[in-house]
């Protein structure tokens, strides 16, 4: 999947929060509640995240270059990590601390309908915008579960958007149910416990997004099925007889880096043997389409053990 999809889901995540959090924050003004506060922080904190994935698609888009021969690839990754630590910091932990303010010095919900209003468009708006990252993530999902997509993706932004939509429609039913309680109990504490929920639920996934993001950063292999797919790729059976040993890392989400040492037949020519290199090469595109940069090192098997992952 081109970075097309990626950027439509972030596009409408963008416009569907920027919308969010102006009339979050004018309920806000309206009824003092904290989880009004927290969900317009929340949103506002969403937005910047949504531009900071738009900059890293950009910078991701330039040249290779003598300091960088492999690209910039990776930027995609790296924005996205900053993404998480905005949201764990700007977004989660304003909550928790706004939630334990309004827990400890309790206030009334005033004109709680203009909040109730809000939320429901938030909650609107939201849906329609995680809708649109539930179709672009389709086209990648191939069958996985949620979970295991959200796990090995390595398009960054939508499991971003995902997560980050998701919690939006969690948080405000959190905010719903702290603002409806303040109002039926008359005692402001339930507000308090709303916007602790929402900040909680900001952390959580603040963390699952560091985690994924830092894997992909450290440098991320392929899936197993394309490891597969890229071994029967390169044994043609003829001069090609067996993968010795292989290593992939993903350069940037559609750009995958595959190193391979690979059993020729000893009486096979130079050039016999560059022929079936360029073969293979075509046969691990063909298969692997993210395959952009192979390097096939041609060698000899000899009886004994493999080699291990770590010696080669």
């Amino acid at each position: 999947m081109s970075a097309g999809g990626s950027t439509k889901a972030v596009v409408a995540a963008l416009g569907a929060n920027m919308g969010i959090a102006v009339s979050k924050f004018v309920a806000y003004a309206f009824t003092g509640s904290a989880s009004m506060l927290a969900e317009g922080v929340h949103s506002v904190a969403d937005s910047g995240n949504q531009v900071l994935l738009l900059i890293g698609g950009k910078q991701a888009r330039k040249k290779a270059d003598d300091e960088h021969p492999f690209g910039y690839g990776r930027e995609r990754f790296v924005y996205a990590f900053i993404v998480s630590v905005v949201l764990f910091s700007l977004g989660g932990l304003f909550a928790l601390y706004e939630g334990w303010h309004k827990v400890t010095h309790p206030e009334k919900v005033e004109s709680w309908y203009w909040a109730v209003g809000v939320l429901l468009f938030a909650v609107v708006m939201e849906g329609m915008s995680f809708r649109t990252a539930i179709r672009e993530s389709n086209h990648l999902r191939e069958g996985r579960s949620w979970a295991g997509f959200i796990r090995h993706a390595t398009t960054p932004e939508l499991p971003v958007v995902l997560l980050e939509d998701f919690g939006a429609l969690i948080g405000l039913c959190f905010a719903l149910f702290g603002v409806g309680m303040a109002v039926v109990t008359d005692n402001g504490r339930w507000d308090g416990i709303g916007t602790l929920g929402i900040g909680a639920l900001l952390v959580c996934i603040a963390v699952i997004l560091a985690v994924e993001m830092k894997s992909l950063l450290v440098g991320e292999g392929a899936g197993k099925h394309d490891v597969a797919a890229i071994r029967t790729a390169a044994v043609d059976g003829e001069t090609v007889t067996d993968v010795i040993h292989l290593r992939t890392m993903y350069l940037g989400p559609e750009e995958l880096l595959v190193a391979m040492k690979i059993a020729v037949d000893h009486d096979e020519t130079a050039e016999h043997i560059a022929q079936a290199i360029d073969a293979a090469e075509l046969r691990i595109r063909e298969a692997v389409p993210e395959a952009r940069l192979i390097y096939l090192e041609p060698d000899i098997r000899r009886p004994g053990p493999l080699p291990s992952p770590t010696t080669g």
